[in-house]
């Protein structure tokens, strides 16, 4: 049994350390995610170069994805520390002034938010427990009306779903992290609160004008914006993740299921892979055992067909992340082959012609029960192309790049292998055996020439 939907693991104070991470990869970790919004700096480059060393001794490729923090708001502080009572129907003001705030206002330290606001707009502060609504808007200051919450206190993060929000998707932090992380060559960039796909073209020109080592760009999808902009952002992107912690907030959290799957589905059709992140098995953050409902969120992400699920604070600050990329990689590998033994007319994605030459590729090694899809790739497009049409048949990459095979580590049903004397001899039958397939037939997809060959 192969599990075909990778798994995104998120580092931390727990999981850093060189022993922790080569189990995480042994137990099927594929990709490992290294937060900005906490640690910055040298602190993270380590966590980097663990990752390295973990993956250079292990003689296996995985993937390293920097997230930066974006433009995440908060407001400023109130006088004490205690809780400020609210009350529905009462006045509120965010202003600039940085005094101190009491019962009735506080400091807001973005400009560009007071600049960016209309009447009727929604504020929603504390991960929506508390909403707003704007009643006026005047150069220095926001007065709002409580529509919803009670109490308040210093640096809530606020959201607002309602607001097109002017300015630079990379704060001054994030242009500073990003600076550091380019010198560590990440494989992937992850960008927080992306709302167009002019947020995408920022960032790339930023990169690009500092490196030439290829970074692939990750668009987080948790705004209403970017869901109503989702295929131009698609396009832009090297690759989306579904960040529904911030989704939830900022749309009916309701719809967050429909809009998960609508995106997995402009994804796969626009060859582009996709995580599905927040919340999968945060229950054993404490517990030895995942709730019932997290084993279903997480086989429904197979069953969906994204590419990677992703963990959070259980990995993170979680007691055993170790055990949480076991329980994790369990769930997957048996909803991924119940996945492919009961497949679902929905997976079959519209607008991609039946001449397509990786829906052939996939049809050819169906219809010929072949074990294998083997690619030798130079820069990892022909195999994300053939693992978006979802083959019931693990895809073997090899590659002569290091880095092409990192960013293949997020492709589901892709087993990548960074052997360039393998690549070199087009070897066939050495690619299968990294997966100990010895007999029975194969697709082989080389610089565009597709065949079918017997290991027998």
């Amino acid at each position: 049994m192969y599990k075909y939907t990778k798994i995104t693991a998120s580092i931390g104070p727990k999981s850093e350390s060189h022993a922790v991470l080569t189990k995480m990869v042994r137990r099927g970790a594929n990709l490992f995610r290294i937060n900005f919004s906490h640690d910055t700096g040298d602190t993270q480059g380590k966590k980097i170069d663990t990752i390295r060393a973990v993956a250079r001794e292990l003689k296996t490729p995985v993937a390293v994805m920097v997230d930066l923090q974006g433009p995440k708001h908060r407001i400023g502080n109130f006088a004490t520390e205690d809780k400020y009572k609210l009350t529905v129907g009462q006045k509120f003001t965010f202003d600039s002034n940085d005094t101190p705030g009491n019962s009735e206002r506080v400091y807001l330290p973005h400009p560009d938010v007071i600049a960016s606001m209309h009447i009727g707009d929604r504020i929603l502060l504390n991960d929506g427990k508390i909403e707003m609504r704007v009643d006026r808007v005047e150069p220095t200051k926001i007065v709002t009306t409580v529509t919803r919450g009670n109490e308040i206190w210093s640096r809530r993060g606020f959201n607002l779903p309602d607001t097109f929000v002017s300015g630079d998707v990379l704060t001054d932090k994030d242009k500073s992290d990003l600076e550091y992380a380019i010198t560590k060559n990440p494989d992937f960039v992850a960008v927080s609160f992306v709302q167009s796909a002019d947020d995408i073209a920022y960032v790339r020109d930023f990169i690009n004008a500092r490196t030439s080592h290829k970074i692939k760009i990750i668009a987080k999808i948790e705004r209403p914006h970017a869901v109503r902009d989702i295929e131009n952002i698609v396009t832009a992107a090297d690759g989306i993740m579904i960040a529904r912690g911030d989704l939830a907030v900022e749309m009916p959290y309701e719809q967050v299921p429909a809009i998960s799957r609508h995106i997995i589905r402009t994804c796969r059709q626009m060859n582009k892979p996709v995580i599905m992140a927040t919340q999968m098995l945060a229950s054993l953050v404490d517990s030895e055992f995942p709730t019932r409902a997290e084993i279903s969120d997480v086989a429904n992400a197979a069953y969906l067909r994204a590419d990677s699920c992703m963990t959070s604070e259980e990995t993170t600050i979680g007691a055993n992340p170790v055990n949480t990329i076991d329980v994790m990689s369990r769930i997957l590998t048996y909803a991924d082959m119940d996945a492919i033994a009961n497949p679902n007319d929905w997976l079959r994605i519209e607008h991609i012609p039946e001449n397509n030459w990786s829906r052939s590729v996939c049809s050819m090694a169906h219809l010929n029960n072949a074990s294998a899809i083997i690619v030798f790739d130079n820069d990892g497009v022909a195999t994300t192309e053939i693992s978006c049409r979802r083959p019931d048949m693990p895809i073997i990459a090899v590659c002569n790049d290091e880095t092409v095979a990192n960013h293949l580590c997020l492709c589901r049903g892709v087993f990548p292998v960074f052997d360039t004397e393998m690549f070199g001899r087009r070897d066939g039958f050495a690619a299968a055996r990294t997966l100990n397939i010895n007999i029975g037939a194969v697709v082989v997809v080389d610089d565009g020439n597709i065949s079918l060959r017997g290991l027998n």
